[in-house]
C-alpha cells in the first residue's frame, strides 16, 4: 500500500476506535445504576463507578502521550492499552460484587488513557488546515457510538442464560460484549494500523540532508520562531549558539562532514519536550480560560449525566428500554449538533461559537433549576419540562466542545501539541471525575448541585468577557510565519 492507502486505513481504524468507545459509554451508562443496585451498593457507588474509569484515564493519559512522543509510535501503545479494555469488560461481566465492579471500570480506564497519544498522532500526521475537520470527524465517531450504543441494549437486555460459572442477563451482557469488540479491535489494529511518518518527515525528510549542507540557518531560524512563544532567553541563547556552530560546520566545503555536527543540533531541535516550558505554555491566560472552560463544561455534564438515570426512575418510571432510547434520541440531537456549529464555524470566529455555547449552557442549567429541582404539575408537564432540560444542555454541547479545542490548538505551541492535547484531555478527565461524585451523592438535593453548577458557568463567562480579545491565534505566530516567507 502507499502512503495515501496507510493513512486512510490509520485513520478508518482509528475512528473505529473512537466508535467503540462511545458504545461502551452508551451500554453501561443506562444500566450500571441497575446494576449497582442488584449488587446491594449504596447511591454514591454510582458516582464512584463512572469516576473510576476517568481516574485511570487521567493518570496514564499523560504516560501514553510521553511514550509515543519520545517513540513516534502510537500502534504498540494501542495494542497495549486494549489489553486493559478487554481484561476490565470481562471483569464488568463478572460481576460477584460492588467493588469488582468498581475495579472494572478502574481498569478499563487505563485504556482509555490511550486517547492522548492518539491526538498527538493525528496532529503530526495532518496539515493545521485539515486538522479541524479531522478532530470535527473522530468526536463525531464517538457521538456516533454514543447513538448507535444504545440499540445494543435493546437485544442485550434479553440475554437470560448461564455462560460456564458466570450469569449472563442485561445487567452483565454490556460486559461481556464489549469485552468482545475490543478483543475484534486488537485484529483490526494489527491488519490496517500503520504508524505512517509525520507531515514533516514524509513531505520534508528528503530535503533534510540538502537543507543540513545548503541552508541550515533558514531551517533552524524556522524552528527557533515556531517555539518563540514557549522558551525562555537562556534556552534561546543555548539553542542559537549551537545552530552557528552547526551553520559553520556545514558552510565549510573543506571539511568532511561530521556525523557529530550534522546530526546533534538536529536531534536537540526535534525534541520539542527538552526545550519546552510548560509553566510560559499553559499559565497564559487565554489558556488557562480554555482550560477552565473543559473543566467545567464536562463537570457539568457528567454531573447531569449522572443525575439524569436516577431522576427519571424516580420521576417517571424509565427502566433500562426507555433510558436506551432517550440517550439514543440525545445522539441524534448531539450530531447535527455538530453538523450546525461546523456550518457555523465557516461564518464566525471560535470564540463566538464559544460565546454561544456558554449563553445555551448557562440557559439550560437556569431551566433545570427552575423546573427540575422542585417539580410542579402533572406527569405529562414534568416530562415536558425535563425534555426541554435536556434538549437545551445538548443543544451548547458541540459549541463549547469543538470551539475550545479548536482555539486550545491555535494558541498552543504546534510542535508540542500531543502533549498539550493531553494536559487538555487530564483537566477534562478530572472533570468527568468530580462531576459524577458531586452529583451521585446529590441527587436528592438538586437546588445545590444545580447551583453550583450555575455558579461555575457564570465563572467562566465571566472569564471570557475579560479575555475575549486575547482568545485568537497569537500574533506572534503569523509573524512568524510572514519572517519565513520573506526569507
Amino acid at each position: 500500500m502507499d502512503y495515501r492507502q496507510k493513512k486512510n486505513c490509520t485513520f478508518f481504524t482509528i475512528g473505529l476506535i473512537f466508535l467503540l468507545s462511545g458504545i461502551e459509554y452508551a451500554v453501561i451508562l443506562p444500566t450500571i445504576w441497575r446494576y449497582l443496585q442488584i449488587l446491594e451498593a449504596p447511591p454514591y457507588f454510582l458516582g464512584l463507578g463512572l469516576s473510576a474509569f476517568s481516574l485511570s484515564g487521567l493518570l496514564t493519559g499523560p504516560l501514553f502521550g510521553l511514550w509515543s512522543d519520545r517513540t513516534r509510535t502510537t500502534k504498540t501503545i494501542i495494542l497495549y492499552s486494549n489489553v486493559f479494555e478487554i481484561v476490565g469488560s470481562f471483569m464488568y461481566f463478572m460481576g460477584y460484587s460492588k467493588w469488582l465492579l468498581l475495579c472494572s471500570r478502574l481498569v478499563a480506564g487505563i485504556g482509555a488513557g490511550a486517547g492522548s497519544s492518539i491526538f498527538g498522532f493525528l496532529t503530526r500526521s495532518t496539515r493545521p488546515e485539515e486538522r479541524a475537520g479531522v478532530f470535527a470527524a473522530i468526536m463525531a465517531c464517538r457521538q456516533g457510538g454514543l447513538l448507535i450504543g444504545p440499540a445494543f441494549n435493546l437485544f442485550l437486555r434479553l440475554c437470560d442464560f448461564q455462560l460456564g460459572p458466570f450469569v449472563v442477563n442485561n445487567y452483565t451482557s454490556p460486559g461481556i460484549f464489549m469485552c468482545l469488540m475490543w478483543i475484534l479491535l486488537q485484529f483490526v489494529v494489527l491488519a490496517l494500523y500503520w504508524d505512517i511518518p509525520p507531515i514533516s518527515s514524509e513531505e520534508g525528510g528528503i530535503a533534510v540532508g540538502v537543507i543540513e549542507e545548503e541552508e541550515p540557518l533558514v531551517r533552524a531560524e524556522e524552528t527557533l520562531e515556531t517555539y518563540g512563544t514557549v522558551w525562555d532567553d537562556q534556552i534561546e541563547t543555548t539553542l542559537s549558539s549551537e545552530i552557528h556552530h552547526f551553520q559553520d560546520h556545514s558552510q565549510c566545503p573543506s571539511s568532511p562532514p561530521s556525523s557529530t555536527s550534522s546530526s546533534s543540533p538536529p536531534s536537540t531541535i526535534s525534541n520539542p519536550l527538552t526545550i519546552f516550558n510548560a509553566s510560559q505554555e499553559f499559565l497564559r491566560e487565554e489558556v488557562v480560560v480554555l482550560l477552565t472552560a473543559q473543566f467545567i463544561t464536562l463537570f457539568n455534564q457528567t454531573a447531569l449525566e449522572t443525575m439524569v438515570t436516577p431522576l427519571t426512575q424516580r420521576s417517571f418510571g424509565f427502566g433500562e428500554l426507555a433510558n436506551s432510547l432517550m440517550y439514543s434520541l440525545c445522539g441524534i440531537e448531539v450530531i447535527l449538533g455538530f453538523f450546525l456549529v461546523r456550518g457555523l464555524s465557516r461564518q464566525v470566529e471560535d470564540r463566538v461559537v464559544l460565546a454561544v455555547g456558554l449563553v445555551i449552557c448557562s440557559v439550560a442549567c437556569v431551566w433545570c433549576l427552575i423546573f427540575l429541582a422542585n417539580p410542579q404539575g402533572g406527569y405529562s408537564w414534568e416530562l415536558a419540562t425535563f425534555i426541554i432540560g435536556v434538549f437545551l444542555q445538548l443543544l451548547g454541547l458541540p459549541f463549547v466542545a469543538v470551539s475550545q479545542v479548536s482555539l486550545f490548538s491555535k494558541v498552543t505551541a504546534e510542535k508540542t501539541q500531543g502533549f498539550s492535547q493531553g494536559v487538555r484531555r487530564s483537566v477534562g478527565g478530572l472533570a468527568t471525575i468530580l462531576g459524577p461524585l458531586w452529583a451521585g451523592g446529590l441527587t436528592g438535593n438538586l437546588y445545590l448541585m444545580l447551583g453550583v453548577m450555575l455558579a461555575l458557568l457564570l465563572m467562566i463567562t465571566v472569564m471570557l468577557i475579560l479575555s475575549y480579545d486575547r482568545l485568537v491565534e497569537p500574533k506572534v505566530v503569523q509573524h512568524a510565519q510572514s519572517s519565513d516567507n520573506g526569507e
